[in-house]
């Protein structure tokens, strides 16, 4: 594995892995009128557009973002407002098809934005004292400051800046590795990350300036992927695949460890957890890393692999990737699925969430912010996937939408409260 850049290190971890629609600068947001007065949104991605609708299904929305040679963009994260949206669009490519992926990402320009969802206003912010043409949105800081992962000479730092992008410093230093996938914790003192470097992914944590760093899981066999935060702080949870004997990253475990480093436990047996979620057929695909989402109660809610279970897109090692997928579909070598399971961190105790026959792939839980309820996708092999909703202990499961004119609906998330 090319640990200075490769192909899962170019992966900003984003709140949405798909691409958005084009929109102006006071881009309509839709056919259906102002957002939703419901307490509880949730934003999804749908047919290369982003979405809303309310905890029932109802008051679908799609985002018409029309901006001058903006050709993608992606929800990047929330203000505790709940009113606001970080989004990141993307250029086209600048060097034509068919180059390897990491020879063309970080040279495209990419645009940071606020989207305000009353006012339907679109206002770009990180112009100032610009470093480079590519930067992506890492975590919100707080309302005035943000990281920002900025590749310059295809080499990858995170920088703490204002929101216009002023006052820079430096939360890596060039060339030690690349962090990413960070998550705050609840009193907003510290982050966690993992870090891909020569010596492989590490899970960190540090303050919001990178120093007082701790170290909590590395391994060079183990990929260590996506820690999260527990609601009271007290542990984190996190991913580890063994890439060596998985190149495609199909598969994890669920590890969890006190925020000092001690206490790490390996939660899952066997290599359970879908990790690189793949789905949908050759003209209409999808993917983006499933990860682990923390229940109010402190439970961790996974995407259980059934024995024996194989998706049926399967990861070419042996091709240069060009894509950020590198699959080839083969449906005839498909089988099983997985489930939504709860699992407590301390007893190990679990629990099945959804279940159906024949097997189905559900993956990306979501427990709303007020507990009561959980998102999760739901995709049948060769198709693309519909989000589901279901009571916190799985009861009454139903399908809220296959997204936009069918076309299938994936990485659903939470709007905040107000």
């Amino acid at each position: 594995m090319d640990f200075n850049l490769s192909r899962r290190d170019l992966l900003t971890t984003l709140l949405f892995g798909s691409t958005l629609a084009l929109t102006p600068r006071h881009g309509s947001a839709p056919k259906s009128g102002p957002p939703s007065a419901s307490p509880m949104r949730f934003f999804f991605s749908t047919a290369g557009r982003t979405a809303m609708m309310d905890a029932s299904g109802a008051d679908l929305q799609v985002l018409d973002l029309r901006e001058p040679n903006q050709v993608t963009w992606q929800p990047a994260g929330f203000f505790p407002d709940g009113r606001r949206i970080l989004l990141l669009s993307m250029e086209a490519r600048r060097d034509g098809p068919g180059r390897p992926f990491a020879e063309y990402y970080t040279r495209t320009p990419t645009h940071i934005w606020i989207y305000d969802l009353a006012e339907k206003n679109l206002s770009e912010i990180a112009t100032k004292e610009r470093m480079a043409v590519f930067y992506t949105p890492q975590l919100l800081l707080d309302n005035e400051r943000l990281l920002v992962q900025v590749f310059r000479n295809r080499v990858g730092q995170i920088f703490s800046m204002n929101l216009d992008g002023t006052d820079a410093r430096e939360f890596t230093a060039a060339g030690e590795g690349l962090p990413y996938g960070f998550s705050r914790d609840p009193e907003g003192r510290r982050v966690a990350f993992h870090l891909a470097s020569p010596a492989g992914y590490q899970i960190r944590t540090s303050d919001f300036e990178g120093g007082r760093r701790t170290l909590i899981a590395a391994h060079p066999d183990h990929l260590y992927f996506g820690p999260v935060w527990s609601p009271g702080g007290d542990w984190l949870a996190y991913l580890d695949c063994h890439f060596r004997d998985d190149p495609g990253h199909d598969w994890a475990d669920v590890c969890v460890s006190r925020p000092d480093g001690s206490g790490q436990r390996v939660l899952t047996e066997g290599q359970s957890h879908w990790f690189a979620a793949s789905y949908g057929s050759p003209g209409n695909r999808g993917s983006g890393s499933n990860m682990l989402s923390w229940t109010r109660d402190g439970s961790i809610l996974f995407s259980r692999k059934l024995p024996g279970s194989k998706p049926p897109w399967e990861f070419q090692p042996q091709r240069p990737d060009t894509d950020h997928f590198n699959r080839d579909y083969k449906p005839e070598l498909a089988r099983g699925g997985t489930e939504i399971c709860r699992i407590d961190p301390k007893s190990g105790e679990m629990q099945r969430l959804t279940e159906s026959r024949p097997p189905v792939w559900d993956f990306r839980p979501q427990p709303s912010p007020d507990g009561r309820i959980n998102l999760f996708c739901r995709a049948k092999t060769g198709r693309m996937p519909a989000i589901w909703r279901m009571e916190s202990d799985g009861a009454d499961p139903r399908r809220l939408t296959d997204g936009w004119n069918g076309q299938g609906a994936d990485h659903p998330r939470w709007l905040p409260l107000p």
